[in-house]
């Protein structure tokens, strides 16, 4: 009996898959992007700010209810999406980025954090000029095969280690920081 309903549902779920005219969920319900003002980008643009200026200039606030501010910046978002247009648009556009967009970055992000931390580079590296010059093309030539992050996870200990004798070395760590973790990674999607 068991076996009899589990076949007729993966049954059920075969069709609606090979036919997704006949799935519920078949109806379109896409945002006119192409005809949405730019003020729909305030929210994220005032989210992008309090994330950037939150901590440095209401730092006991922030540090309490950084989860309400984000909040607030998402229901500006939505509400006005949900009321524009339709609440089935609304609800898609946020599953979308959420599952679709959010979700596989945080995944690639995971993905190349665990690889990445597993590889020592190890080596008797004296930081001269020269050296950390290729140490930081090395990065940046990595950071377009592997990622920004993958290549920073390698690398940043063989060049601190690599520089800890000399007395000013924090201009190197700031290099690296936009060559490897940033620029590095332009080459590619993963970046």
């Amino acid at each position: 009996m068991r076996f009899a309903a589990a076949l007729t549902a993966g049954a059920v779920v075969a069709i609606a898959t090979l036919f997704p005219g006949m799935a519920l969920a078949a109806e379109a319900h896409e945002l006119p992007g192409e005809t949405m003002s730019l003020w729909w980008a305030l929210p994220f643009t005032g989210l992008l700010l309090s994330i950037a200026t939150g901590p440095l200039l209401f730092h006991h606030v922030w540090e309490h209810h950084y989860g309400k501010i984000t909040l607030f910046w998402a229901a500006l978002a939505v509400v006005p999406l949900a009321l524009a247009f339709d609440m089935a648009s609304a609800t898609e556009a946020v599953l979308h980025a959420l599952l679709t967009e959010y979700m596989s970055f945080i995944i690639l992000l995971f993905a190349l954090f665990t690889i990445s931390g597993g590889i020592l580079v190890a080596g008797n590296i004296h930081g001269t000029p020269l050296v950390n010059a290729g140490l930081l093309l090395i990065g940046a030539m990595l950071a377009s095969v592997i990622g920004t992050t993958g290549a920073s996870m390698i690398l940043i200990r063989p060049i601190l280690r690599a520089n800890d004798n000399r007395p000013f070395n924090a201009h190197v760590v700031i290099f690296f920081i936009f060559l490897v973790s940033n620029i590095g990674g332009s080459l590619t999607p993963l970046g």
